[in-house]
């Protein structure tokens, strides 16, 4: 049997989306900025998916900016705002469990001479609104905060945030990477008051490479990238037109039985959880009850390194992660882990497993009955 639970770092593509980006790379493969039938062809792909898109968050197709992904729309939010309004205040707020599409451009962000303050989180990966109120002052021009943690699977309050942020400094603008909570949650950007979210194709069976930033309407942002002018000069560069119809459809068919999907797979992770409990030292990291994320469980196993139980999983077929994947060739422990008081024992021997709609329960416990026969042996082996 082969079970995928590695659904954080991509997911399969949904056949009809597959279907759908073959046929324009082939048929319809106009330039959309040509003035002919085959650019206006492919435009019109362009305006539909940023239609299908804006219905979904309840926003206004004008703040739809396709993007090749969550590191990009994360990238523009982050440098472009902090460049065209450095002259107001060069303060800016994140926490201390992102993703490196944010830690990263906040690192460049200081060395061009802005202040970072890094919020901390609880032992299950929440920051706490007082800290955010704390940190708030009248220099600060942008909060980010992650909706879903995509290591452990934490949900911040980002409604609340969003209310406290602009009470406190109406001006201040709210970035919120929701890579891996759009699709799994029903998010309002209006409602939520979030000026901007990033969004990847990839993580809701989309295609690779593509990606949205919903940019709203008045944020005072700067773009990152010049060339052509696309996309009212935010974004230049010819649209990937076939990549974006396939993520506005992948996004539609993920949320067209949400609620019915989210509790199946609340089920499917309780069952692991239930099943790799009743092993002997096993900790589950984060949230282990429906306070978390649907498709994610972080398990930290004493006495086994990660890499040595990802692969003697991989030889039964099953595939999961050892973290982010965006920072598994780097040998530095997770910085989510350390900031949720993972004690230093446990950091090296950390897995992840993320769901998706297409687990079934069958998967779920060949997943278990394998841990349970495996992770003794190889305490075992671990300790000749």
């Amino acid at each position: 049997m082969e079970v995928y639970l590695d659904n954080s770092a991509t997911t399969r593509c949904f056949d009809e989306v597959a279907q759908l980006t073959h046929k324009i790379l082939c048929e319809h493969y106009g330039n959309p900025s040509s003035m002919h039938h085959k650019g206006v062809e492919a435009e019109k792909y362009l305006r539909d998916a940023r239609e299908t898109l804006a219905k979904i968050l309840k926003v206004n197709e004008k703040e739809i900016l396709f993007t090749s992904g969550g590191t990009e729309s994360d990238n523009i939010a982050l440098i472009g705002t902090a460049m065209a309004n450095h002259r107001r205040g060069r303060h800016l707020i994140t926490t201390q469990i992102e993703h490196p599409a944010v830690l990263q451009p906040m690192a460049y962000l200081q060395n061009q001479g802005f202040e970072v303050t890094y919020l901390p989180v609880d032992r299950e990966g929440r920051i706490r609104l007082s800290d955010l109120e704390r940190a708030i002052r009248p220099d600060t021009i942008l909060v980010s905060i992650m909706h879903t943690n995509n290591e452990i699977g934490s949900l911040q309050p980002i409604a609340e945030a969003g209310a406290l942020i602009k009470r406190c400094n109406p001006q201040t603008l709210f970035h919120v990477d929701a890579v891996q909570g759009f699709g799994k949650f029903r998010i309002y950007p209006k409602k939520m008051q979030i000026d901007m979210l990033s969004v990847s194709a990839h993580k809701i069976h989309g295609p690779k490479g593509v990606g949205f930033l919903y940019l709203r309407e008045g944020a005072k942002v700067n773009p990152i990238m010049y060339g052509g002018g696309q996309q009212k000069g935010m974004r230049s560069g010819t649209e990937n037109v076939a990549g974006s119809a396939g993520m506005a459809m992948a996004a539609e068919m993920v949320y067209r039985d949400l609620d019915r999907d989210m509790e199946r797979m609340y089920v499917l992770r309780e069952m692991l959880i239930d099943g790799v409990n009743s092993i002997e030292d096993v900790k589950i990291n984060g949230c282990p009850d429906r306070e978390g994320a649907a498709h994610i469980v972080s398990l930290s196993v004493r006495g086994v390194r990660s890499e040595v139980l990802l692969h003697a999983l991989e030889e039964r077929g099953i595939y999961v992660s050892a973290g982010s994947a965006c920072a598994a060739h780097k040998p530095q422990p997770s910085a989510t882990l350390k900031a949720i008081g993972v004690e230093k024992e446990l950091l090296e021997s950390t897995i992840r497993f993320s769901l998706s709609i297409f687990t079934t329960r069958e998967e779920i416990e060949y997943t278990v009955q394998a841990l349970c026969e495996m992770v003794p042996m190889l305490r075992r082996y671990t300790r000749r």
